[in-house]
């Protein structure tokens, strides 16, 4: 479980959220009979069953799901305060005997708990009849609102079935220990004793008075304990910063039949926190918000007079865009026209350099250099010289070749002197 909240926004004040399942085969019936008896009666101003993905030209498409239903209802709560509500029915294959449904209701101004539960305007006050009942909680089997909800016997299916309601972010989940074993006035629930508002959002699991420290042993792990003979609500998940379950604890609760002003007290600051939204909520208010559908023809007129104005913008905005674009073409068709009629130079020719590995370059360009030097130093050989020419171009002749000093002569002497 979370300790510190995460970076969502909170649950606005206007709100009413909560979610739960029916067990009958027809639940788009009994609500549409609901409906329309609350309309006949006043107690709504109009409700309407728009097709599942259909949404204002404003709000963004949604795909449509065939196992979806959709009930959109308005009324003025205390006679002045506008609300506007959206319950949506989701078929599970999971669990073919039954029918999830979330509601989610946004008031003018913040929630009243004196005012009329928007799930009896949508669902039957009895709950029950031979259509189902729709009072059941979403994922804990066996556990309903406005009924006493036993814990199991076995400890660690007590600790089970607290952690996965501890989970659970649209209702409020409190945990009651009986100090004795109470008479039949204690055995009902407390739900029916609350305020309204906070009636159908509440699950009540009560503890046996000997179980006092199987509960506790179970509620370890969320930090928090129930005293005996008293209450505490679960924390939520994630819980908000500076939460403290102390202030949700309630010492004593007189299981007698009289108000309990303790727990209410605390269920009322426990719903003033500012918790963070939850995301399957707040995607419930975002469709509320988005594609509402019920409208009246002042709230028509206002959505189009938007809408124009979104239209508007929009096209002052393409238009600044082409003028921008047909500008920017004429510079370019004007710097490519003055780009043709200058010509352009001659690159000077380059001598790529030979494709040497880094660490051999300065080696390579010192034997360059060294080579270089070499061929400036070096002299050019001499010319091939032919016979010699006198200035009138005839040839001149060479004198004979002297013999050599000491050697033999031509005429029979050795070269050496005679005597005189």
């Amino acid at each position: 479980m979370s300790n510190s909240a995460t970076d969502r926004a909170t649950i606005p004040q206007t709100l009413w959220a909560a979610r739960g399942r029916h067990t009958g085969p027809a639940p788009e019936e009994v609500v549409r009979r609901t409906l329309r008896r609350h309309k006949e009666n006043g107690d709504i101003d109009d409700f309407t069953e728009p097709p599942a993905g259909e949404a204002p030209e404003a709000a963004p498409p949604v795909v449509p799901d065939a196992g979806l239903r959709v009930f959109e209802a308005r009324w003025r709560a205390g006679g002045t305060v506008t609300v506007r509500a959206r319950l949506t029915l989701v078929a599970r294959e999971s669990r073919p005997q039954g029918h999830e449904w979330r509601l989610v209701a946004e008031a003018e101004r913040p929630w009243d708990e004196a005012w009329p539960s928007p799930a009896t305007l949508f669902w039957p006050a009895d709950g029950t009849g031979e259509d189902g009942s729709w009072d059941h909680h979403a994922t804990l089997a066996g556990v309903r609102f406005r009924q006493v909800n036993p814990l199991p016997a076995d400890d660690k299916e007590m600790r089970r079935r607290l952690r996965e309601a501890a989970r659970e972010a649209w209702c409020v989940n409190v945990v009651v220990h009986e100090a004795m074993t109470p008479d039949e006035q204690g055995r009902l629930p407390l739900a029916r004793l609350l305020p309204p508002g906070l009636r159908h959002r509440i699950v009540e699991h009560r503890a046996a008075p000997h179980q006092f420290r199987a509960v506790n042993w179970a509620l370890k792990d969320l930090g928090v304990e129930v005293p005996r003979g008293g209450a505490v609500l679960l924390p939520p998940d994630p819980a908000p910063d500076g939460y403290d379950g102390h202030e949700h604890r309630v010492r004593s609760v007189f299981l007698d039949g009289s108000e309990p002003a303790e727990l209410v007290a605390a269920l009322r600051h426990f719903a003033a926190l500012p918790r963070p939204l939850p995301r399957e909520v707040q995607e419930a208010l975002t469709d509320l918000r988005e594609n509402w559908t019920l409208m009246t023809l002042q709230e028509e007129l206002e959505r189009e007079r938007r809408l124009v104005a979104v239209y508007a913008e929009a096209l002052e905005a393409m238009t600044k865009s082409r003028d921008l674009y047909k500008e920017a073409a004429e510079q370019a068709l004007e710097a490519l026209a003055a780009y043709r009629d200058v010509p352009a130079p001659a690159l000077p020719q380059q001598r790529p350099e030979p494709r040497t590995p880094g660490a051999l370059q300065p080696l390579t360009r010192t034997f360059e250099r060294l080579r270089s030097a070499a061929k400036a130093r070096r002299p050019d050989p001499p010319a091939p010289q032919g016979p010699a020419e006198d200035v009138d171009g005839t040839e001149r002749q060479s004198s004979p070749p002297v013999p050599p000093t000491g050697g033999p002569r031509g005429d029979g002497h050795d070269g050496s002197r005679a005597p005189l």
